[in-house]
């Protein structure tokens, strides 16, 4: 079905065209839930919760811009307002004031590494890095507005990011060192 027939239809609250969107947008989404949250039932209220409100505000959508944009950014919405709601973005460091230098990965080490291990990984960030980690390197938002959807100060955001890289860098190379030493076996 053509996107903006399937949208017409939403706003007009057909159960077919509500169905349909659902199936073809749930998948990508419980990504994005699942990329903000660790527990996996967690991450499915929010998918359900996230299509609650893009049927309830669907009226809302102007077509100003593409609706799989206006869609992610309902369901980002959600997981912030539960990570906030349940205080889950209290950093779990101190942060300091000052910047930390994060060596740059090395491009060769992140080609032996599947999507899903790269994920995993994120997933096991602490809340606040894997929340900035999210909304800057995926969703592309800047460090200013960050700081603004998160209520945190812009050095704040920063610093979280620089955190999250570097303990994904460890993460990766403990998983390439693991790989090396099972093929060595071998």
């Amino acid at each position: 079905m053509d996107e903006q027939l399937l949208i017409d239809g939403c706003k007009r609250g057909e159960t077919s065209a509500r169905k349909e969107l659902y199936e073809l947008y749930a998948p990508a989404m419980m990504s994005v839930c699942a990329r903000y949250v660790r527990d996996r039932e967690t991450a499915r209220d929010l998918l359900q919760d996230g299509f609650i409100k893009i049927f309830t505000k669907i009226q809302t959508y102007s077509a100003t811009g593409p609706f799989g944009a206006w869609v992610r950014r309902i369901f980002v919405t959600t997981a912030l307002e539960y990570l906030r709601k349940y205080d889950a973005l209290r950093l779990s460091a101190p942060i300091d004031e000052y910047g930390e230098q994060v060596e740059d990965a090395d491009a060769s080490v992140l080609d032996r590494l599947s999507a899903d291990d790269l994920l995993e990984c994120i997933s096991r960030l602490p809340n606040g890095y894997r929340t900035v980690f999210n909304l800057y390197a995926i969703e592309g938002y800047t460090h200013k507005e960050i700081a603004a959807m998160l209520n945190i100060q812009e050095i704040t955001s920063r610093s979280q990011f620089t955190r999250a890289r570097k303990a994904l860098q460890e993460m990766v190379q403990s998983l390439i060192t693991q790989d090396d030493v099972s093929r060595n076996r071998t």
